[in-house]
């Protein structure tokens, strides 16, 4: 199974106790390593594999673990591991599209420090921050926000304003972003090349967490009904927006969208970028409703009519251990 200590942290970039002014090791107790393995017929399976190994952060002391969702999405099995050996299950309670975060309970005690939320909002340019990683002070990294901006994923997921941090964590997915006072800023989500060729992290703010808590927690998904998702993985290149990916079974495949199309209009309307894209897609109702694309295919325009569904229908549910 992959392992979350794979990538190495050069001693250089590693963060040092002694240039922050709260208990750096005490803050680094919260994060801990995560593995999760899902059925080979996962929906998810062929995107993102069926073993995945990340990071996540105690929040509660209940031993409620905030994770990056694409971690934990149709698992069967989740372990916890701790920098003393020790390895706890856990199972998913709760994971939101819209903020790609994920939550997990953990079965057995963990008695480490809970890592209190600040506000991501008062988030600044070239702040001091810590990427922090199962593992404490060497698995860590010491960086600075060098960005805070709209993101557009290919998967149909768009934030108004994300965080970007460099350097980069070589281990991103569910780590831990780290304020100024020891607090937990965001979750690691993505790794990206940034102008000039360096690597940065993208955060998702713990802000966007904060109004659908209590309903992940209750009901595992946020309350209300769900956007509607087309099933294509679309690419925003040279100006274009290249349907490069088809989504078994979804949507998109159903209404046959074929790869190599390039999307110009949503409802009749020109799209501009990717994030214009969903938010046409979205804007046209509820999960279910029939949403009509434009693509351009083989030189000519063609209408196509995708009835959209709710993705979470998809996923296999949740397993206690």
């Amino acid at each position: 199974m992959p392992s979350i200590g794979d990538g190495k942290i050069l001693s250089a970039v590693q963060p040092r106790s002694e240039d922050y002014a709260y208990d750096l090791d005490l803050a680094l107790q919260s994060v801990v390593g995560l593995r999760a393995t899902m059925p080979r017929d996962a929906f998810t399976a062929e995107t993102l594999g069926t073993e995945r190994a990340g990071h996540g952060v105690l929040v509660r002391d209940s031993g409620l673990i905030l994770t990056v969702g694409y971690l934990i999405t149709e698992a069967d099995q989740i372990w916890l591991h701790f920098a003393d050996g020790r390895a706890v299950a856990g199972t998913a309670i709760g994971f939101d599209q819209a903020t790609g975060l994920g939550l997990v309970q953990a079965l057995g005690s963990v008695d480490l420090p809970v890592l209190p939320f600040g506000d991501s909002s008062a988030v600044a340019l070239g702040d001091k921050v810590v990427m922090g990683g199962a593992g404490g002070r060497k698995r860590s990294v010491a960086a600075r926000v060098v960005g805070k901006q709209e993101f557009a994923g290919y998967w149909e997921y768009v934030l108004d304003e994300a965080i970007f941090t460099a350097p980069a964590h070589p281990n991103w997915g569910g780590t831990a972003l780290i304020g100024a006072r020891g607090e937990l800023l965001g979750i690691g989500s993505l790794q990206l090349e940034a102008s000039g060729g360096k690597d940065i992290n993208m955060v998702v703010p713990i802000n966007l967490l904060k109004p659908i808590f209590d309903d992940l927690l209750t009901f595992g998904s946020r309350k209300g009904p769900a956007r509607p998702w087309l099933g294509m993985y679309v690419a925003d290149a040279e100006e274009k927006l290249v349907v490069m990916g088809i989504a078994s079974r979804g949507p998109a495949q159903r209404a046959k969208v074929d790869t190599g199309d390039v999307v110009v209009a949503v409802n009749g309307a020109p799209v501009e970028g990717l994030a214009d894209l969903f938010r046409r897609i979205w804007a046209m109702g509820d999960a279910g409703v029939d949403v009509p694309v434009t693509v351009l295919r083989d030189g000519r325009n063609v209408e196509v009519t995708v009835k959209s569904a709710d993705r979470n229908t998809f996923l296999k549910t949740p397993r206690m251990h």
